[in-house]
């Protein structure tokens, strides 16, 4: 992820020199809220991109589990959050569940089917917010829905949090390395460890300025948004999966050579169904964070957030080919993509030219995918 983090770094910097808003913490923390669903719908592709596959429909499914939540928490009819919430994500997996069946038992090409899946989902999504007989759009008016992006942790508890996951981070790396080196295996030079431990917290101080930093003119509006805890959780749990379970070692054998898996006792078609309801379930939470940010759902969806969610997690450095792929590289991805539109509003491009950078940005990163494993090819 080097070259990645260095792409990133130049964007930073370079945006920083053209506006002197972009390094305000008010600024920065609108970036990172404006990433959370590029990062969450990246992660959701990752689960898919692992075996080969791809789902063409996750910003509408996203936009339908935020419906879901929207409607049912409305007056009109008065579910409780704790209830329709779940529900929301539940129905994200369920569409996810019927991509499988088509994909698994019927075998046809995960492209297509979610490519109808996409016009499907939209036309339920139009169908069901036009009925609402709101002009087009329902507004969240569930204060937990709401808060998921609009609300803040307390200046303690932001320090709390961070510092309890910079403790654990530290903690986990400390020990995976010094049990390497008791086993006689290849790690890391304490020394190197040292050096990642002071830019962890470093990194933590950072955020911890940026978060605790008043953000408003008129009020105090100080904390993390809730909204960065939820995907980090999100992260924490497929990260865990992928390198700790049983279930993430068999998606990356399945994606690396289906028939070798089937071959060697692998349930290939169990796995797969797994993977499509992991991109379901993290679908389903960035469709409440979706319409938190936006206060509510339209019918007209935005079209480039697919697009964008399988950029997130390629531009980090996720494969297309299937076998290759971490789930911090679509939160790394998502960043990026949202560095680019954030400076770029800051800067006031128009929109085509916004276009055709992430354009750009999107070839670039599949291009270096494609080389990369064409010269691993070479090298075998």
């Amino acid at each position: 992820m080097v070259p990645i983090l260095i792409g990133l770094v130049i964007l930073v910097i370079y945006f920083a020199s053209r506006s002197s808003n972009f390094l305000t913490s008010q600024n920065l923390t609108n970036l990172m809220v404006q990433a959370t669903v590029y990062m969450l719908l990246g992660m959701a592709e990752i689960w898919l991109l692992l075996l080969g596959e791809i789902d063409l429909s996750v910003g509408v499914t996203c936009a339908l589990s935020g419906m879901v939540a929207t409607v049912l928490t409305d007056p009109q009819y008065h579910w409780s959050w704790f209830i329709a919430l779940p529900l929301a994500v539940l129905a994200s997996m369920a569409v996810s569940a019927i991509y499988a069946f088509f994909v698994i038992k019927v075998r046809l090409p995960s492209f297509i089917v979610t490519l109808a899946g996409f016009l499907a989902v939209q036309g339920v999504l139009v169908g069901v917010v036009n009925a609402q007989g709101t002009g087009g759009s329902i507004s969240v008016q569930e204060t937990v829905l709401y808060d998921l992006v609009g609300g803040n942790f307390t200046v303690l508890a932001t320090w709390l949090f961070i510092f309890v996951c910079i403790g654990i981070l530290a903690f986990m790396m400390i020990r995976s390395n010094e049990r390497r080196i008791r086993n006689n295996l290849v790690a890391q030079p304490r020394s190197l460890i040292l050096i990642k431990l002071i830019g962890l917290v470093l990194v933590g101080l950072g955020l911890v300025w940026v978060f605790n930093t008043n953000r408003s003119n008129f009020l105090v509006l100080q904390g993390m948004p809730f909204a960065i805890p939820i995907d980090l959780a999100i992260l924490a749990v497929g990260t865990f999966i992928l390198t700790k379970m049983r279930a993430g070692r068999y998606i990356y054998a399945i994606g690396g050579n289906t028939e070798a898996a089937r071959r060697s006792g692998i349930a290939v078609n169990r796995y797969r169904l797994f993977a499509f309801l992991a991109t379901g379930f993290s679908v389903g939470v960035a469709g409440l964070l979706y319409a938190s940010r936006l206060g509510g759902i339209t019918s007209g969806v935005d079209s480039n957030l697919t697009l964008l969610s399988v950029g997130a997690a390629v531009i980090g450095g996720a494969s297309l080919f299937g076998g290759r792929g971490k789930m911090i590289h679509a939160v790394i991805g998502g960043i990026i993509i949202a560095t680019i539109y954030n400076g770029m509003a800051l800067l006031q491009m128009q929109a085509y030219v916004e276009y055709i950078v992430t354009a750009g940005v999107l070839l670039a990163a599949v291009t270096i995918d494609s080389l990369a494993r064409r010269g691993s090819t070479i090298v075998k």
